[in-house]
């Protein structure tokens, strides 16, 4: 059984009053719309909600990862474009405290809690998929610094976010190829340019863009950690806690999937009774209840193993094999 503290139990109803009063009246007007939810981002700053995953003296006491979990389970559970708005933001925050030298540290992370500077990452190329040892872009030595040629795609709050954290190619010809990959954190300079926006169905709440660097001059202390080859092994460690933020994203969407449904079959009568009472509709409501409890539960444990300090890769995985059934159900 994983219990929050008193102050985080809190910080997670904030939350949730947050979603039901603010957030869900007008979501569908903004969805419908492709507006970008300004008023409801800077109540997330004022809450916090951006610095929930950096301690002090960079931020605020920073919450566990369970805690952080549920926050972004309540924000999924009103809009998930939300939730998404501070994801990569995290796993930029996470890979600044392990892995960044103190002057990055103090450099980013106390406008990151804030959310003055908001972050994001860059790993996915045009044509590249999740391949990241196949990736293009390049970032060659000028002296004084790294000149960045090359493009990346599907970068969600590219035009939002003043920060990326750039995987990229310091050494293109390691063998193996992963050692030649390094981070930089490049902000927006001359030669980074955001081409365009990508249409979507849905989650329009968050920007998704395609991205360029043209001869982009970066100095050398944009280097993650001061130290190259090492970017392959720093993202993926950073994201454990992107995986943890998406299994909770779905985990929030199948849980309002699973509040709707459960009310429509409570309002909905057929026969002279609420259609729940009918056995059909009740083993579908177990069935989605029971499924959406397991999700949750292994959303937990995971978080509770990261925290741990552990490797912790592939158990995030695990509930995302159980949401999207009860969320396919619900309709």
């Amino acid at each position: 059984m994983i219990t929050l503290s008193a102050e985080e139990q809190a910080i997670v109803s904030t939350v949730r009053d947050f979603v039901d009063k603010q957030v869900k009246p007008v979501v569908r007007e903004l969805e419908h719309a492709n507006t970008y939810p300004e008023e409801l981002i800077e109540a997330m700053k004022e809450m916090g909600i951006f610095g929930l995953a950096i301690p002090e003296p960079y931020g605020f006491a920073a919450v566990s990862m369970p805690c952080y979990a549920q926050v972004t389970e309540e924000l999924a559970r009103g809009w998930m474009s939300l939730a998404g708005a501070m994801g990569g933001h995290t796993v930029v925050s996470k890979l600044l405290l392990q892995f960044g030298t103190e002057e990055q540290k103090q450099r980013y992370l106390p406008r990151m809690a804030t959310g003055e500077l908001r972050a994001t990452m860059a790993l996915t190329e045009p044509g590249g998929g999740s391949d990241l040892q196949a990736m293009r872009t390049v970032a060659t030595k000028d002296g004084s610094g790294y000149l960045i040629n090359g493009s990346k795609t599907w970068i969600s709050n590219a035009r939002k976010a003043g920060l990326v954290a750039l995987l990229c190619k310091t050494d293109p010809t390691a063998s193996p190829a992963h050692k030649g990959v390094s981070i930089l954190l490049v902000e927006k300079v001359p030669g980074f340019t955001v081409s365009k926006d990508l249409p979507k169905l849905g989650y329009k709440g968050v920007e998704s863009c395609e991205i360029n660097f043209v001869d982009c001059h970066v100095d050398s202390d944009a280097l993650l950690g001061g130290a190259e080859g090492r970017g392959f092994a720093q993202m993926m460690k950073g994201l454990e806690v992107g995986r943890i933020q998406v299994a909770a994203r779905a985990t929030g969407v199948a849980r309002a999937a699973f509040d709707d449904a459960l009310q429509y079959a409570q309002d909905r009568e057929s026969f002279g009774v609420p259609i729940w009472q009918h056995q059909s509709v009740g083993n579908l409501l177990a069935d989605m209840g029971t499924k959406l409890y397991a999700a949750r539960s292994l959303l937990l444990d995971a978080a509770q193993r990261l925290d741990a300090g552990g490797r912790c890769d592939m158990e995030p995985a695990w509930p995302n094999c159980s949401p999207p059934r009860p969320r396919w159900r619900s309709r």
